[in-house]
Order: C-alpha cells, then sequence, then structure tokens
C-alpha cells in the first residue's frame, strides 16, 4: 500500500485554504493513486471556524484522504509533513505599508520556520504563499538552517497566471497557447513579467501582440496591480485563484516541464546565473526534471530593458531583507 503524503496547510480556516484543502484531498497533485494526510494549523480565535472546515472535509468522502489533524501549534502541524504550504499571515489593513505588513508577518514566520526545522520530515517542501511572500520566506527559511536552500519556495504562480492571461485575452486565444512567461522578482508591484521570451501559439508573443507600447504600458500595469484590482472589484483578496495557483506551483515542483517551456516560482537565489544579489528570494524562470530536481533556465538573453526591470525588484527585496535584518 502506498504511504501517505503529509500535507501541512496553514491559515486553515481561510478563504484561500477553503479552496485549497479539498483538491489537495482529492488527489489533483499528487495522483489518483496517492493518499494523503491533511495537518492543518490556524490561531486559536479560528478553531472552531476549522472544525467546520473538517466537517466538510470529512462530508466530502474523498477516499484518499487518510487523516486529518487540527491543531494551533505549529510544531503539531507540522510534525513528519513532506509538504508545508504556508498560507496563513498577517493580513493587510487599511492604510497599512507593505513595510509594516512585514514586519507583522515576521515573528509569525520566525516560529514557524523554528517548528519546521524541528519537527518536520527529513524530505519537507516548503511554499510559502502568505505575502509579503518572498520575504515571508526568507525569514522561516532563516530561521530553518537544517532544512536545505532547494526546498524553500515563494509563489509568484499567480503573477504568472495572471500574465499569461493577459497575453492570450490581448492575442484571442486560448491560455493554453501562451507559454515561456516567467515572472521575476518579487511578487509585488515591482514583479517583472518577461513578456520579451514569452510564445503565444508557438511565436514570439511581442510579434504576435504587435504593440510594444501597450506591453510596457497597460500590460505590465494590468499584471503589476492586478491583486489590488481584484481587492477593488470584489472587496476581498485573491482566494479561489490563489489557491489555484499554489496547486499549479506544486504540479510543476513534483512534475517534468514540458520541453521548451519553464513555470515560475521564488527561490534562494545564492548562486544565481543572472547576478542577483546572494539570500534573497527571487522569482526566475525554472524547470522541473523526471528526478524531481529543479533548475533555473539558463542562457536567457535579457534586454536593457528587462534588466532594468529586474534590478528595480531585486532593489526592492534587499530593503524588504533590510527591514527584518533582526530575524534573520
Amino acid at each position: 500500500m502506498t504511504q501517505p503524503i503529509r500535507v501541512a496547510v496553514t491559515g486553515g480556516a481561510g478563504q484561500i485554504a477553503y479552496s485549497l484543502l479539498f483538491r489537495i484531498g482529492n488527489g489533483e497533485v499528487f495522483g489518483p493513486q496517492q493518499p494523503v494526510i491533511l495537518q492543518i494549523l490556524e490561531i486559536p480565535p479560528a478553531m472552531k471556524a476549522l472544525r467546520g472546515v473538517v466537517m466538510e472535509l470529512e462530508d466530502s468522502a474523498q477516499p484518499l484522504l487518510r487523516d486529518i489533524i487540527i491543531s494551533d501549534d505549529p510544531k503539531v502541524a507540522f510534525r513528519e509533513a513532506n509538504w508545508a504550504i504556508l498560507v496563513g499571515g498577517m493580513p493587510r489593513g487599511p492604510g497599512m505599508a507593505r513595510s509594516d505588513l512585514i514586519a507583522a508577518n515576521g515573528p509569525i514566520f520566525v516560529e514557524q520556520g523554528k517548528a519546521l526545522n524541528d519537527c518536520a520530515a527529513a524530505d519537507v517542501r516548503i511554499l510559502v504563499v502568505a505575502n509579503p511572500c518572498n520575504s515571508n520566506c526568507l525569514v522561516a527559511k532563516a530561521n530553518a538552517p537544517d532544512i536545505p536552500a532547494e526546498r524553500w519556495f515563494a509563489m509568484t504562480r499567480l503573477d504568472e497566471n495572471r500574465a499569461k492571461s493577459q497575453l492570450a485575452l490581448k492575442a484571442g486565444v486560448p491560455v493554453s497557447a501562451v507559454s515561456r512567461l516567467a515572472i521575476w522578482g518579487n511578487h509585488s508591484s515591482t514583479q517583472f513579467p518577461n513578456f520579451e521570451h514569452a510564445s503565444i501559439g508557438g511565436a514570439a508573443a511581442e510579434a504576435v501582440i504587435g504593440d510594444r507600447d501597450w506591453l510596457e504600458q497597460d500590460y505590465m500595469s494590468i499584471v503589476q496591480e492586478r491583486g489590488a484590482a481584484v481587492i477593488n472589484t470584489r472587496g476581498k483578496s485573491s482566494a479561489a485563484s490563489a489557491a489555484n495557483a499554489a496547486l499549479d506551483s506544486m504540479r510543476s515542483l513534483t512534475k517534468p516541464t514540458a520541453a521548451g517551456d519553464w513555470f515560475s516560482v521564488a527561490i534562494p537565489s545564492d548562486g544565481n546565473p543572472y547576478d542577483v544579489a546572494d539570500g534573497l528570494i527571487f522569482s526566475f524562470p525554472m524547470r522541473a526534471d523526471d528526478q524531481g530536481c529543479i533548475q533555473i533556465v539558463e542562457g536567457l538573453e535579457l534586454s536593457d530593458y528587462a534588466l532594468k526591470k529586474i534590478r528595480a525588484s531585486e532593489a526592492e527585496l534587499i530593503s524588504e531583507r533590510e527591514a527584518i535584518s533582526d530575524l534573520l
């Protein structure tokens, strides 16, 4: 019998986790033959709501779901976890600056990093979803010295999905026709959705779109500000799309990447081939092979325009790192 995979999810009573948990349990990530154990973390005031989520998971009668463990103690939730999806964090409130959000989340990810270091399985992989995800990932990683750097990821797949969707809409094609689109840098308004290497139906995206001004101005603005636009329109932050992107990220990290394509995820930048400052959690174009090895796509020629965008995001991440230096 196949041994269950233990998947820890934080913020289990929140909107993103509500869209995420059921899809992990039904085999969308690890396949229809792989049983899972969900280990869900919440803060004490939200435990009643989490018990309601558990009731719904039970009522879903998912045959792959072997057990559900809930706790307000990260050492319990992360015990022997093979995957940890860090969704829970301090949300951004009205008038809160990004620097305030980073400071508020720091202690949460110090504690979670320490708990992962002490309790998770030796093969654990960590995907940080909670924003600001790059810096949250950096804090957690710094407090988990025994977990190798190659097991840490911050989610920029939602940005990639948004960027692909906007290209597809502009070109009047299915989103499946868009490939080779990567997000570089921070999950923030400085991110760079690199349309210069993207393809639409096998042709260069820039040639298909035929409007460089739109790509540099409207397109960049739409993608970089999409999260704020969702909040302004929906009244709440992205939830179902964020959960979908987390699942996409996990699949991309565990399955071979299609030939000639790549995907986006932020990783520790140590020794990267594009001269991004070491130690940052930085999004690159990535590939996975059939052995589970994840590598940065090398050899991409970057224009002066692209380099300017990438360096701006790098500078922002360096500033964020300086702001949380006491937690690292």
